[in-house]
């Protein structure tokens, strides 16, 4: 019986033996299946990712070829500007700028967004869908391409020229040695509830008065933003004109201005109770008086178009800014360089005749600064001078009339 014993015990334990083996097999190929579901499921989605991010590429790709490289018309529709003027700014935002591109977008892509943006006023959720990008990127890079426009300043501000003696313009060459022609604008901007009043405008709109300065050519040579709309004008042209390094007029040259400001030293304003307005001469003048505003208002009405075509161009400036003060003020910059740009490579622009047509129809130290204008005054210099022009231009018409 003890014998019989014995073996009963060996074979149970060989068949624990035995069953402990067959388990630990089951749970090794349980191990492997389960290694084998969980490398096909990260293969699957390392796929799925790849095939993401050639769908986003792709969605990218088709878009920015839509916007630029189509053709010339679709290029100015999307951007305002056409092909090669695109490529220009590109070139320039690398070479002046510093604007780099990233591992994952490059320069004319970056470009475009922002341009995009601006023309169309396109919020940030808009261009994630457009671009593929996630908000943060189209918002980041939107600020990198703004700074790189910004260092285009000394570039493509205007430098100012004056008017000729023998100029054939009919416009300007009653102006001899006039340099442009400036006024103010209101542009909307968004700012903290306890700061609207003194952006209040006399229209009720929030805004930020803004000094623009433009050669006879339309092109900007001078601009101040992120005054209240409260402000008047002439106010804003002082405190230009008293900066360090702000606006500057040349001893012996003017700029033309309207009723707001001074008649002073390098500023020309028309008569007051005349007619001026372009709108208002449906017969000849009369006086010597007449005759010069009707003249002043010609020419002065470049400022008028600029804003304008400025307005129209860039949808950005039109509405209602949802971007701080400081960043909208730059952006207002930002479009002046980018219109001078645009008047300076496109001699055929589409878009300016409608939109000017569309406007027409709305209606330093005291020693360093010695050859510049450094304040605004009215004198009787400079009013007895601006009688003797106007006398000399209506005299002068008054021959060609009778000749």
């Amino acid at each position: 019986m003890a014998r019989l014993h014995l073996v009963a015990k060996k074979r149970i334990v060989g068949n624990l033996i035995q069953y402990m083996e067959i388990l630990n097999e089951m749970r090794m190929l349980f191990i492997f299946l389960i290694c084998i579901i969980m490398s096909r499921r990260r293969l699957s989605k390392m796929k799925s990712y790849g095939e993401t991010s050639v769908h986003r590429h792709h969605i990218r790709q088709l878009n920015y070829h839509r916007m630029i490289h189509e053709s010339d018309l679709a290029c100015i529709e999307s951007i305002r500007m056409d092909r090669r003027t695109f490529s220009i700014l590109s070139h320039h935002l690398r070479t002046v700028g510093g604007l780099k591109g990233t591992k994952n977008m490059d320069v004319e892509e970056m470009v475009a967004i922002f341009l995009h943006i601006i023309s169309h006023d396109v919020k940030n959720r808009i261009m994630r869908r457009q671009f593929a990008r996630s908000g943060e990127t189209v918002s980041r890079q939107f600020n990198v391409v703004l700074n790189a426009i910004l260092c285009l300043h000394e570039l493509l501000l205007k430098k100012p020229e004056p008017v000729l003696g023998d100029s054939i313009d009919s416009r300007w060459k009653w102006f001899k040695n006039c340099l442009g022609a400036l006024d103010g604008t209101y542009i909307k901007v968004n700012v903290l509830a306890s700061d609207r009043p003194r952006y209040r405008t006399r229209k009720n709109e929030i805004a930020t008065n803004v000094l623009g300065v433009v050669s006879p050519d339309m092109q900007f040579i001078y601009l101040l933003s992120g005054w209240k709309g409260s402000a008047a004008d002439s106010r804003v042209l002082r405190d230009a004109i008293s900066r360090t390094n702000g606006f500057k007029v040349p001893q012996g040259y003017y700029y033309l201005c309207d009723a707001g400001y001074p008649n002073g030293e390098g500023f020309l304003t028309p008569y007051r109770g005349q007619r001026y307005h372009l709108n208002d001469w449906t017969l000849p003048p009369n006086t010597p008086q007449e005759f010069f505003n009707m003249k002043h208002s010609s020419a002065r009405n470049v400022i008028e178009r600029a804003f304008g075509l400025l307005k129209g161009r860039w949808a950005i400036l039109r509405g209602r800014s949802y971007y701080p003060v400081k960043i909208q003020c730059r952006i207002i910059l930002a479009c002046c360089l980018l219109h001078n740009l645009i008047r300076r490579e496109m001699p055929v622009d589409p878009l300016e005749h409608a939109i000017l047509e569309d406007n027409d129809s709305d209606n330093e130290d005291e020693d360093m600064n010695s050859d510049f204008y450094t304040h605004i005054e009215t004198s009787n210099a400079w009013t007895t001078w601006r009688d003797n022009l106007a006398r000399e231009m209506f005299e002068k018409w008054l021959g060609n009339r009778h000749s």
